[in-house]
């Protein structure tokens, strides 16, 4: 017998619609919830106005939920179809409310000398390339500890926020780490002023970190075993074993673009004269070497 007449001849059917109607409906809610949250009207940002960097952080977030919701179907099916309803819902649902947590605490916090809804509505396409790298790497994040954390008690879903909670430090202090070189070698301008000038090849750089940098942290949870009898323990562990990994990555990913880019000043290129196809370049070499890492180590 096929796989496809196994599919047909048992429940798996049922489950693999629900979770695609369940996944569906979460990505389709994600507009609507930024709308009401954000008070926007997304259609006639969308279609109206034709705001451009709406869409891309429209389509960040969507992105990142579809993301999520890959780790909410990933894994072994529940033992009956109403568990496997509950499951996705809960997971989506915790997926959806986090991703837009992150978007706020990165706002409030890493972005804190700008008002990003404001210049987003003045079609920044900068904040909003950084805003939509945000909520993809937040998002990987969350699919890897809904991938590593097991169940749905309520030790499962604070383990989840706990690893969220623990990336979204990580990424705090990467952004603190890169406008301190970023102002080091621009006479005391900062980073953020970069995106408030729409400076898109500075936007699409960081945004490039941050997205390797979440690639490379899940790279924990296939080492770290989800143990929540120590569940402190385990999370210290992750946080540890997560900024090694941060450092070889960072490490490994200079020592490429000297090879690659050689002879190319990228902090000028980007920073001074906003070229995006040095910055692309740059963004490219830290995602293949987050997922060389990956291939390596998982």
């Amino acid at each position: 017998m096929s796989v496809f007449e196994t599919i047909l001849s048992s429940d798996l059917l049922l489950f693999l619609l629900a979770d695609l109607i369940i996944a569906l409906a979460f990505l389709s809610a994600m507009r609507f919830f930024t709308g009401a949250i954000d008070n926007i009207d997304t259609i006639d940002e969308l279609a109206k106005r034709d705001n451009f960097a709406f869409g891309i952080s429209l389509a960040g977030a969507i992105f990142g939920l579809g993301i999520v919701l890959s780790g909410a179907i990933s894994g072994e099916k529940a033992a009956t179809l109403p568990i496997e309803i509950l499951g996705m819902s809960l997971y989506g649902l915790a997926g959806l409310v986090l991703i837009k947590l992150g978007r706020w605490i990165y706002d409030r916090v890493s972005l804190n000398q700008l008002d990003k809804n404001a210049e987003i509505a003045q079609r920044n396409v900068a904040v909003a390339i950084v805003d939509a790298c945000a909520a993809i790497a937040t998002a990987i994040i969350i699919r890897s500890t809904l991938v590593w954390a097991e169940g749905l008690e309520l030790i499962t879903f604070v383990a989840i926020f706990c690893g969220f909670l623990i990336y979204q430090t990580i990424m705090l202090l990467m952004t603190r780490y890169r406008e301190h070189c970023y102002s080091r070698g621009n006479l005391g301008t900062s980073m953020q002023q970069a995106f408030k000038d729409n400076n898109i090849a500075v936007a699409l750089r960081h945004g490039g970190y941050l997205i390797g940098v979440a690639l490379t942290v899940t790279i924990a949870s296939n080492y770290i075993y989800y143990d929540t009898a120590n569940l402190l323990t385990t999370l210290g562990s992750w946080m540890l074993f997560s900024f090694v990994m941060l450092t070889t990555f960072t490490l490994l990913a200079i020592i490429a673009k000297k090879i690659i880019l050689n002879g190319v000043n990228i902090n000028k290129e980007v920073d001074l004269q906003n070229n995006v196809g040095i910055a692309a370049m740059d963004m490219a070499i830290n995602l293949s070497i987050a997922f060389i890492l990956m291939a390596l180590l998982i």
